[in-house]
């Protein structure tokens, strides 16, 4: 296994391009990320094409949910390319969606679903803007898509996690993304959450055909539907499909110390990996 991503994954989803079919819709080339003192991840290469989920995982601190900022253009690379479309990364694409890690919103807070989803459709500085006939059938068709309706005119705070992720699913669907990225969406969600929240994005991104970039710590939930993992470790990287990138000695070499993977039921679980030493920076354009 080499640090070079693969030329295409070795099973193709639904609506997933190919080296003959649609090209990527995101592109990194010998790409570095270095904040502060400290570098990331370099030589980062990876195509992800339509309809293709990728999932990102690494110990705290590797970079994985810096490079969803990179990809949003809130980070400048500090070496290498990085395009979304065939144009260089840039701040307010439309059309790339976000789904945020779940934080339970406080229950005072009274903005309802439906305001929430609507966000999407007009932006957060301007809030939900004016109601209007179209933009509540916009609205209604997105919470019908997520399962949402029976709770969009509940109070957000008041909802569930599981239900909120929803919601957040909805409001990154408004745009019709071509790319997805989804940081930590499963977090502090429990084991039937994230289920739903997981089968939700699989499902959307086959019928829609966006690529998904889905950072996650914990490969289990997605197993059955990712195409290629990226890992993360030790300022470099190891990508391909599971089976073969989760492995003892592909994670030990990563991060040059004894790493174990252990599969049981169905289920992986990696031993050892070293936690690298997280230090806050400063944010980049």
């Amino acid at each position: 296994m080499t640090d070079a991503t693969l030329a295409a994954p070795s099973s193709v989803p639904t609506g997933q391009g190919s080296p003959k079919g649609p090209g990527p819709v995101l592109s990194l080339r010998g790409a570095e990320l270095t904040l502060g003192d400290r570098r990331l991840w370099s030589g980062l290469d990876l195509d992800l094409f339509p309809g293709e989920f990728v999932a990102v995982l690494g110990s705290n601190g590797s970079g994985k949910t810096s490079l969803l900022r990179a990809i949003l253009g809130e980070y400048g690379l500090s070496a290498g390319t990085g395009e979304f479309l065939g144009h260089p990364f840039h701040r307010g694409d439309p059309r790339i969606g976000y789904v945020p890690q779940h934080h339970l919103s406080d229950a005072g807070v009274m903005m309802r679903g439906r305001d929430l989803v609507a966000l999407g459709l007009t932006g957060h500085r301007w809030g939900p803007g004016w109601p209007s006939p179209r933009r509540r059938a916009r609205v209604d068709a997105l919470l019908a898509e997520v399962g949402a309706l029976a709770y969009a005119d509940a109070p957000v705070g008041l909802l569930s996690g599981g239900e909120q992720q929803r919601l957040r699913i909805a409001q990154a669907l408004a745009a019709d993304p071509q790319l997805m990225l989804c940081d930590e969406p499963l977090a502090s969600l429990d084991l039937r959450a994230q289920a739903e929240v997981v089968g939700l994005i699989d499902a959307q991104r086959r019928r829609r055909g966006f690529g998904v970039l889905f950072v996650t710590h914990d490969v289990n939930p997605v197993l059955e539907v990712v195409d290629r993992v990226l890992y993360l470790g030790n300022g470099r990287f190891r990508i391909g499909p599971p089976d073969e990138v989760m492995r003892s000695e592909v994670l030990s070499d990563l991060y040059g110390a004894p790493v174990e993977v252990i599969r049981a039921g169905g289920r992986i679980v990696v031993v050892g990996a070293p936690e690298q030493p997280h230090h806050p920076v400063p944010r980049r354009a």
